[in-house]
């Protein structure tokens, strides 16, 4: 213990005493700063928020940019793609249909070369019963002869029918150019003109084609008529 602390012992207890703890000043500026360091902490951690966002929202939207142009460009393909596919299935199913098409042709018209020739035979069998006379019919010998050749026309007739192949029928119908072929004009004032008179060969179609047209006489008006009119 130095002199000045033997001369003064209260100060001596002074400066041994320590500073109470708890002083209300300290505690106050603890606590402003305390406070003020959690405003500053805060707004830190805002604005680095903010920023991370912001910079984040500018880095997507670059980012977006190429890929929306790839999904674009994929799109576009697969328009394209599509249109090729239903095209190509379009041409594939004419492609088809004309296959079959020429199949169910070559299946119902195979026969009509054949039918032509079978045709010229009818033909020749239909004159020579028409070339028959009444006395002939009436002949015994001759009359066996005659049916079994006019039952050889009819057992034709079914046979062709039986393979699309019909008679046209031409007597007393109009005159039709798709259908008929006409031979001579016949002018007369009890058949309208225009009108089918006589068949000079029968005409025939195979399903629903010509195979050859009818040969016939077509009415016309008289020549006192046409001066009337």
């Amino acid at each position: 213990m130095n002199d000045e602390t033997k001369r003064n012992p209260e100060a001596a207890e002074a400066v041994a005493t320590p500073k109470p703890a708890n002083d209300d000043s300290d505690v106050a500026a603890e606590d402003d700063v305390v406070e003020v360091g959690g405003e500053a902490d805060v707004m830190e951690d805002g604005f680095d928020e903010a920023d991370d966002e912001f910079f984040a929202g500018e880095v997507d939207e670059d980012a977006d940019e190429p890929e929306h142009d790839r999904v674009a460009e994929l799109e576009g393909q697969v328009s394209d793609l599509t249109d090729r596919l239903l095209r190509t299935a379009a041409e594939m199913e004419n492609v088809r249909k004309t296959a079959q098409r020429d199949r169910e042709n070559a299946s119902k018209y195979a026969t009509q070369k054949f039918a032509e020739d079978i045709l010229a035979v009818a033909d020749n069998l239909s004159r020579a019963l028409e070339a028959v006379t009444e006395d002939a019919r009436k002949d015994s010998a001759a009359k066996g002869l005659i049916e079994g050749v006019d039952l050889t026309m009819r057992e034709l007739a079914v046979a062709l029918e039986r393979h699309g192949i019909k008679e046209i029928e031409a007597t007393g119908t109009k005159f039709d150019p798709n259908l008929h072929q006409a031979m001579f004009e016949t002018e007369t004032a009890d058949v309208e003109p225009g009108m089918v008179m006589q068949v000079l060969r029968t005409g025939y179609t195979i399903h629903d084609r010509l195979l050859r047209p009818a040969m016939v006489g077509v009415a016309k008006a008289p020549a006192a008529a046409k001066d009337e009119g």
